[in-house]
């Protein structure tokens, strides 16, 4: 019978100290699941060190190994998009270049999946590699998603998972420039299953997400699959303006029982302040979505592809 194709997707930017280690290790995890095929498709993201060529040496030995290079640095979320694109396996599960996410896991998904599951989600449940810091803005993050956005996506879950063609082919549907990879998981929904794991440190090299960088995504996965914080701005304004009318009240009141007071300023200058910046914030929070109208309305590639190095093919041999 002819074995399932597992397509493991992996986006590189940066990673040369980390591309011998990561092939290494890989291979053993998939070659020990003895019911599939696989094969392994390198992004790489525009990356500016030699990581395109060790990726390039690596697949003039094992034709597994299909490179996807970028024309340049679109990040992670438009990297995974072309690796899913490129992809050509009846299960396909993204992976990080890192290991910090254990190949060894991959069997249990597909164990899992093969219970009947259109989706295996693999869920960390020791994080004790990573600082506090992004320990504590990680969870932050779900809960604050979670109670914000119209798309529930499950807490403490990367993009490491499994999902069928089915699923690849829905995610392809969506048209979207500006995506968030997580979100789009979870919208399409199907059967899901979980496999729990614990996250390792990283084989070598540094993360590429610098706290700005990690702001900026949480911000895009706000805003990506709700408008609710747009209408929390609605009701923090309609409950200013009742309070505006309240103490309007009570000034018309205290007038009419003990006569105009000499008012000072401090009381002035702090309403002005703050209501000052409570447009300021509701014009921002405004200005994201327009923002993203705006690059929608575009309609621009999500990513560029340069040239595909793929084994036995003339057009694009190694």
């Amino acid at each position: 019978m002819k074995k399932t194709l597992l397509s493991l997707v992996v986006p590189f930017y940066n990673e040369e100290e980390s591309v011998e280690q990561f092939f290494l290790r890989v291979r053993l995890a998939l070659e020990a699941i003895e019911s599939v095929d696989y094969e392994i498709v390198c992004v790489n993201d525009g990356s500016k060190d030699d990581t395109l060529l060790k990726l390039i040496e690596a697949a003039r030995h094992d034709s597994k190994i299909h490179i996807i290079d970028l024309s340049r640095n679109f990040g992670k979320e438009a990297a995974l998009t072309a690796g899913l694109n490129e992809a050509l396996g009846d299960i396909v599960i993204p992976f990080d270049a890192d290991l910090q996410d254990p190949p060894e896991v991959i069997a249990d998904l597909v164990m899992k999946w093969q219970e009947g599951y259109d989706v295996v989600v693999a869920k960390r449940v020791d994080r004790a590699s990573d600082t506090f810091l992004k320990r504590f803005s990680a969870a932050a993050f779900y809960r604050l998603h979670n109670k914000l956005s119209d798309v529930k996506i499950p807490e403490n879950v990367g993009d490491f998972r499994l999902i069928t063609r089915e699923v690849v082919e829905a995610i392809k549907l969506m048209p979207e420039s500006r995506r968030f990879m997580k979100g789009l998981f979870a919208w399409v929904g199907y059967r899901t299953a979980t496999v729990t794991y614990a996250r390792e440190s990283r084989v070598a090299g540094k993360t590429k997400f610098s706290a700005w960088k990690l702001w900026n995504f949480a911000l895009e996965g706000l805003t990506s699959f709700g408008t609710l914080p747009l209408r929390v701005w609605f009701y923090l304004g309609l409950a200013v303006a009742l309070l505006s009318l309240v103490y309007a009240g009570y000034l018309v009141a205290r007038t009419m029982l003990l006569g105009i007071v000499v008012p000072g300023y401090a009381s002035i200058i702090t309403a002005v302040l703050f209501l000052g910046g409570v447009q300021l914030i509701g014009i921002g929070i405004i200005g994201e979505y327009v923002g993203r109208i705006y690059v929608e309305s575009k309609q621009r590639p999500v990513y560029l592809i340069r040239r595909r190095y793929r084994a036995m093919e003339k057009e694009d041999e190694i």
